[in-house]
């Protein structure tokens, strides 16, 4: 279910560990909509892992349902950031996409 590029970049899913002071929460309607993409397109963004500790930075979402559909592996990107840096990357990461708006006509078009 990972996408063929992104195949090089997949690890052990056990390898990776959810940052437990990561203050983004995951109710059931957004598991369920990450549930669904994943299991209709798979994989097609790796989820950013910091180096040293493998603490997920972003996509700690799309881990916890990859674990919940049984995978075994899921592709991560590797990054350096640390501390406050870090902090400040996750919060951006989440609420960038929280601050997009839809364009309503393009989107009733599609």
């Amino acid at each position: 279910m990972i996408a063929e590029a992104l195949r090089p970049n997949a690890v052990p899913i056990d390898s990776v560990i959810v940052d437990p002071s990561n203050v983004r929460r995951h109710p059931e309607k957004n598991l369920e909509a990450i549930r669904g993409s994943l299991a209709r397109f798979g994989q097609r963004r790796p989820i950013v892992v910091r180096r040293r500790d493998r603490v997920v930075l972003a996509g700690s979402g799309t881990l916890e349902v990859a674990r919940g559909l049984g995978w075994t592996e899921i592709a991560i990107t590797l990054t350096d950031l640390e501390g406050s840096e870090a902090n400040a990357f996750a919060i951006a990461d989440n609420r960038s996409s929280d601050l997009a708006e839809w364009d309503l006509t393009e989107l009733a078009a599609t």
